[in-house]
């Protein structure tokens, strides 16, 4: 949460709370194990620090219970500190047996899990079973961490599979806490009958925690006529998109468009960049505030919706007559702007919520921007040997989907920036090199909004994602007698070859950015690339970099949300023990029966 005096902010993060639990016996017991259950707290606070880091850069915090708890007053003692510190997820750690419903985390608004040593010496994974029973007989959904491999009791490491599942478990949980008390802002209202855009405020206040805010576009337009903005930063960034947005093909040229176009341009073709730079800044402005406007006299506009996503409807009753809004929805979603590199902003085209928040998921569990797609066309291999010639090969051959979209995906999605292999990927907005930036900048040009769409003009991005790159593709849905469900994806970026890619893009709108994507097929949901694009739940779809469908499984499962359609390996999911009393051989339907029973986080 974000508390704002004026000009000062003070961030609140949210916090991992570690309980070392103990065997309460004293004359021996107790103090015989002191140390090895404080040191496990302390190793599981340096890995979750040194590893994960909030959207900010900076490390992400936990606090350790300030004594080890071996019965209920040490317990409450833990809980009573954890409440001053903005705990939204506790995880327990011990080597040995503990007092199960003594030493348990009671309170209901914590995410929980333990992890009980794997060892001989003491029954740690007795406790470890005991407590997972009590958290079931109470209703209180908790992950059970146990390492595959025995080790000593003098072992001080953390297996490899233990590490990942209290990452697992800490990612999500911290962005479990990251979306809450914030808000989604939708500028305008409902695009084209879109249903994601008629945002559904009882799936975003009961499952995510967070507030819906309505502003109205023509807020926009009065920000930009009463001069509602940094002048100082309007000026720079306009110098920015001049030297560094160079623009494209121009669709519209040589066509004779009906007058019901041509008379509905209303800002002239040499004021449209800055329009559209004015449009971005006021955007940002109203989601986050800015306490520039302040300085002008303007208190109420600099303190913004507190939003950490939202979304612009724009067509049509924006589009129709008013520049587009494809620079803002790119440039926000991107990790960077004209003040450099900078945290990303989910930002849905067409005010889609539903695509709006799985961006959010994708760039809360990996810190990375997200691209904004149509799900638009599943190319098969036959398809596309008789309109190129040519054969996919590679991770092609099975087919690909296009994902496609009207200038909206960030322009992370080029593949501009570099790994440490010379090879194209997606970063974290504080590894985005100046050369990443500009290779970024330079691998999108912006095209003319194509007139037909887009009446009252604009700029479009408009690049090919340039490498190979594993992406996860990510979809929530609403279904009514269900409720929200998810659909992750995960799969590859390919590069046709330029002929190829020139034939299938020029097919459809091409003045708009394009992802060539080939899902991982197995035995489970994904068994051919059609049945991806047959079972998916709406046009628009959100990518972000890497094979991260197990981090958004665990996150679905702390909020109650089943996944309906995966092609995730069943040795990679990690959901609460008590989820196993809904069923073992049909995870699937397991997960529909727990989220149901339990029902959402903030009901």
């Amino acid at each position: 949460m974000m508390i704002v005096f004026y000009k000062e902010e003070i961030m609140i993060y949210p916090r991992i709370g570690i309980r070392p639990t103990i065997d309460g016996r004293w004359g021996g017991v107790r103090e015989s194990l002191e140390e090895q259950t404080m040191g496990m707290a302390l190793r599981a606070k340096e890995l979750i620090e040194k590893e994960l880091k909030y959207p900010d850069g900076k490390p992400v915090e936990c606090v350790v219970s300030p004594c080890t708890i071996g019965g209920g007053a040490e317990a409450a003692r833990c809980e009573e500190f954890f409440s001053t510190q903005n705990v939204v997820a506790t995880l327990t750690v011990t080597p040995c047996w503990c007092y199960g419903t003594e030493t348990m985390d009671l309170n209901p608004n914590t995410i929980k899990a333990v992890w009980g040593f794997n060892g001989t010496e003491r029954p740690g994974a007795v406790y470890l079973a005991a407590v997972m029973a009590a958290y079931a007989q109470r209703g209180l959904p908790a992950f059970s961490i146990y390492g595959h491999n025995v080790q000593d009791r003098d072992d001080t490491s953390i297996p490899e599979d233990v590490k990942k599942k209290i990452l697992d478990f800490a990612r999500a949980s911290v962005a479990v806490g990251l979306m809450k008390n914030k808000s989604y802002v939708n500028l305008g209202a409902t695009s084209m009958g879109i249903a994601g855009s008629a945002v559904n405020v009882d799936f975003l206040q009961k499952y995510l925690g967070m507030r819906t805010e309505w502003v109205d576009m023509t807020e926009i337009l009065r920000r930009i006529n009463l001069g509602i903005y940094d002048p100082v930063e309007f000026e720079k960034a306009y110098k920015w998109v001049k030297e560094n947005c160079k623009e494209g093909f121009n669709v519209n040229a040589g066509k004779n468009f009906p007058e019901v176009i041509t008379k509905s341009r209303f800002i002239p073709e040499d004021e449209q960049w800055a329009f559209c730079v004015k449009h971005a800044l006021i955007c940002r402005d109203i989601l986050e505030g800015n306490p520039r406007l302040a300085e002008f006299g303007w208190h109420e506009e600099s303190l913004g919706r507190n939003g950490i996503s939202g979304g612009f409807q724009g067509q049509r009753m924006w589009t129709d007559w008013l520049p587009n809004a494809d620079f803002t929805e790119a440039i926000l979603a991107s990790t960077f702007d004209w003040n450099g590199a900078r945290t990303p902003i989910p930002f849905a085209t067409e005010n889609d919520s539903l695509n709006g928040i799985s961006m959010m998921f994708g760039w809360l569990l990996t810190n990375k921007a997200a691209i904004f797609s149509d799900v638009r066309t599943y190319w098969s291999p036959e398809s596309v040997e008789r309109v190129t010639g040519k054969k996919l090969t590679g991770k092609a051959a099975n087919g690909i989907l296009h994902l496609i979209n009207s200038g909206a995906s960030c322009l992370d999605g080029c593949a501009g920036a570099k790994n440490e292999k010379g090879e194209g990927c997606m970063k974290e907005w504080w590894n985005m090199t100046t050369e990443d930036i500009k290779a970024c900048t330079d691998g999108t040009d912006w095209c003319r909004a194509n007139y037909e769409y887009f009446r009252g003009g604009g700029f479009s991005s408009h690049f090919k994602t340039q490498a190979e790159m594993p992406l996860t593709m990510i979809r929530v849905n609403i279904d009514e007698g269900v409720g929200p469900t998810l659909q992750v994806i995960e799969g590859y970026s390919c590069v046709l070859e330029d002929d190829v890619h020139k034939t299938l893009d020029e097919r459809t709108d091409r003045t708009w950015p394009t992802t060539w994507f080939a899902p991982i097929l197995n035995d489970k949901s994904a068994k051919s690339v059609y049945d991806v694009m047959a079972k998916w739940g709406a046009n628009h779809g959100a990518s972000v970099y890497g094979h991260i469908g197990d981090r958004v499984l665990t996150l679905a499962s702390m909020l109650r949300i089943p996944v309906a359609l995966h092609n995730v390996d069943d040795s990679r999911i990690f959901r609460p023990h008590s989820f196993n009393a809904f069923g073992t051989s049909d995870l699937e339907g397991q997960d529909f029966r727990a989220c149901a029973y339990y029902g959402p986080l903030y009901r």
